[in-house]
């Protein structure tokens, strides 16, 4: 699985090898089904503080397209892990929904013991 990371800020930066680790260690299971996977990390408001780190994640799926999942916190690590967090809820949910089978529908096996 490839992983780019980008940011501007210099703390940011710094976050860099973790971040990298962090998302490979949560998607290690959906590697298969991910090819590619995007980093972003930002700073809304710059020196001022408050809630304004945002991380920006997107994925890439052979099946299901581009998946972008965005999230602010107060620093880096947090907005990196809520976002890694709704980032795999949301791959599995569409996953699941692609191998769902149709309700009422029979195997071909069933049919001809009927």
């Amino acid at each position: 699985m490839q992983v780019i990371f980008e940011s501007r800020h210099a703390a940011g930066g710094a976050m860099r090898d973790e971040a990298l680790q962090r998302v490979r260690f949560v998607l290690r299971r959906l590697g298969a089904v991910v090819p590619r996977a995007r980093v972003m990390l930002t700073d809304i408001n710059g020196p001022r503080g408050g809630v304004d780190k945002h991380c920006l994640l997107e994925v890439k799926t052979e099946k299901s397209g581009v998946l972008v999942i965005s999230s602010l916190a107060s620093d880096w690590r947090t907005a990196l892990d809520d976002g890694l967090d709704r980032l795999v809820r949301a791959l599995t949910r569409t996953l699941h929904r692609q191998h769902k089978p149709v309700r009422g529908r029979l195997v071909k096996s069933e049919v001809g013991s009927l």
